[in-house]
């Protein structure tokens, strides 16, 4: 299948990454629509991004107000980060993704967006196609690995 996905460089920019610390380029709602992957029976909702689609951020705009009136750009802005919402979206994320949004937001804090796109990027590139990112939701590449998914479209990590 050929795949609208073309690098990583075209993934991997600062308007994918959400206040919340979420790099959304990593994300199966945004994989499955660069990818086009409902024409292949699936019937899943794409996202562009949370700053794409003008929502700010999925995971806490609704509960915070500097977000919700884009008074911050990240969550580390606040003087509470983090918060207890965003401590239990990264529990949960670190638990079933491998991934931590108070260690991105720090990591963006503390060494700048684009170094940090530069980590992700080595961080989340396929080892075998060397050219797509994976997903942290299941760890796969939606590029080599998109027949795993297809037989199970529940995949998770390590399964």
């Amino acid at each position: 299948m050929q795949t609208t996905q073309s690098s990583n460089e075209a993934n991997l920019q600062g308007e994918l990454i959400a206040p919340c610390g979420m790099n959304c380029a990593l994300c199966l709602s945004y994989q499955f629509q660069q990818n086009d992957i409902n024409q292949l029976g699936f019937h899943r909702k794409y996202c562009p991004g949370c700053l794409p689609r003008g929502k700010n951020c999925l995971h806490m705009g609704d509960t915070c107000e500097l977000l919700r009136d884009g008074r911050v750009r990240f969550c580390y802005e606040c003087s509470d980060f983090p918060c207890k919402r965003l401590k239990a979206l990264d529990k949960r994320y670190r638990t079933k993704y491998h991934l931590s949004m108070i260690e991105n937001l720090t990591y963006i804090r503390d060494n700048g967006l684009e170094a940090f796109l530069n980590n992700e990027g080595q961080k989340w590139t396929c080892e075998k196609c060397g050219s797509s990112l994976i997903c942290c939701h299941n760890g796969l590449c939606l590029t080599c690995d998109l027949e795993v998914f297809l037989h199970n479209k529940k995949f998770r990590w390590g399964e």
